[in-house]
């Protein structure tokens, strides 16, 4: 989680990318958790912005 609560916070990802490296059904081998996304942008994770 480190590394994309770092990239986050100096703006070189927005809340689309980071929704990418999240845990879900059809992306098991994400990075971060749906809580941990949460913790990182202050946004409830609700699926892959596409």
């Amino acid at each position: 989680m480190e590394f994309w609560e770092m990239a986050y916070n100096i703006g070189a990802i927005d809340k689309e990318l980071l929704a990418q490296a999240v845990i879900t059904k059809k992306n098991p081998y994400g990075d971060i958790t749906p809580e941990e996304y949460e913790l990182i942008c202050g946004d409830k994770f609700t699926g892959v912005l596409e």
